[in-house]
């Protein structure tokens, strides 16, 4: 605990993680302008459903080209799908249970089926997918009580160290956080939950990057991620959960900022028994 302290002390305004050492989303951006990676209509198997509506993740890459235009740059491919791929994940446009080929998913990003697999790849090292040979990607279906157990793990991790800097972190360092905390209530107030996951967890990131221990946000980061994948039959999360959410980002924020500590232990806590964030 000391030792905690004087990384505090000694680093009263450290930065995030890298992963969130992105742009704040742009409010100001319609689902419409942040168009779908793609926008050719390919064929698939009977036994396929119909490919996602990909998004790219708001304040990442830009937009893969759409067929016919001019080629996106081979390195980038693999980040930008996915990027896409993860946004597909959080808006439920990938289902959960369902299988999905490469080759018909690249068809519809206007890219070739290895970036898709190269990605896909990454998604089941994560535990988001499992391969299915011989025909693609299977994704993973979640129960409540899985996302019960992730909710705990985060409190456990997350609770004591949101604790400690309360008490330790300067008033000027948290009000510099305000922009992330908007950005979740804008995702929010129009029922974007791409934007509003990825805004979500740069959040929660750029909170626990003032510990300055890299290994805790790599870890949180990770776990948060994991939470936001949709369950197995589950609905849609409503704009209103959304709403509910981003509102107590804010109140966090004010809590942290007037250093009201008792404010603050009941925000955290309360702030994990919920979804989606």
């Amino acid at each position: 605990m000391e030792q905690g302290r004087a990384r505090d002390a000694a680093w009263p305004c450290a930065p995030a993680h890298p992963a969130h050492r992105t742009r704040v989303p742009d409010p100001a951006r319609s689902p419409e302008q942040r168009a779908a990676v793609g926008s050719g209509h390919g064929e698939h198997s009977r036994s396929e459903p119909a490919g996602p509506a990909v998004r790219p993740v708001p304040g990442g890459p830009e937009p893969l080209a759409a067929p016919g235009a001019k080629a996106v740059r081979r390195h980038s491919v693999r980040g930008q799908i996915l990027d896409a791929l993860r946004t597909a994940l959080v808006d439920g446009d990938l289902v959960p249970g369902e299988v999905y080929s490469g080759p018909a998913l690249g068809e519809r990003f206007g890219v070739s089926a290895t970036p898709v697999r190269e990605a896909m790849q990454q998604l089941a090292v994560e535990g988001a997918v499992e391969v299915v040979p011989n025909r693609g990607f299977r994704v993973a279906e979640r129960s409540a009580g899985e996302l019960a157990d992730l909710a705990e793990v985060r409190a456990l991790i997350e609770v004591p160290v949101m604790l400690r800097l309360a008490r330790t972190v300067p008033a000027g360092c948290w009000a510099e956080l305000r922009p992330l905390a908007d950005a979740t209530v804008s995702a929010a107030a129009v029922g974007d939950r791409g934007r509003y996951a990825e805004s979500d967890r740069a959040f929660h990131g750029a909170v626990l990057g003032l510990s300055g221990n890299q290994q805790l946000v790599a870890v949180a980061d990770e776990l948060h991620r994991k939470a936001q994948w949709p369950l197995v039959s589950a609905p849609v999360t409503r704009r209103a959960d959304l709403v509910a959410d981003a509102s107590e980002h804010t109140a966090l924020l004010d809590a942290l900022i007037a250093r009201d500590l008792a404010v603050v232990q009941s925000l955290v806590r309360e702030h994990f028994t919920g979804a989606p964030g």
